[in-house]
């Protein structure tokens, strides 16, 4: 099932005031960037993030998930209505993303 633009419209607004956000529509899910390092991405409209530390500390109940088959588990984020709560996971999460590959 592809995620709706609605659903990523509503998570991009609530990462507003964070700078650098963007995204990347792919195979009908939408992968989420922070200043160019992937967050994470809406997949079957679950806004799903890297499994980091800082990601697992601030969410409460950790429930993992595949986006697709083969890929890595990722982290659910069920708390998408809570702003701040949503900046600052994704804010957090900055320093320990891997640098992407430039090819």
């Amino acid at each position: 099932m592809a995620s709706s633009r609605e659903y990523l419209d509503f998570v991009l607004d609530q990462l507003s005031s964070l700078d650098g956000i963007s995204y990347k529509k792919m195979m009908g899910e939408f992968i989420i960037y922070l200043r160019g390092k992937i967050v994470g991405g809406i997949y079957d409209d679950m806004f799903l993030v890297k499994p980091v530390s800082s990601a697992m500390q601030l969410i409460p109940e950790l429930r993992f998930v595949s986006p697709y088959p083969g890929a890595k588990e990722m982290l659910v984020v069920d708390n998408i209505d809570d702003r701040d709560f949503l900046t600052e996971l994704v804010g957090t999460m900055y320093d320990e993303l891997p640098v992407p590959v430039k090819h």
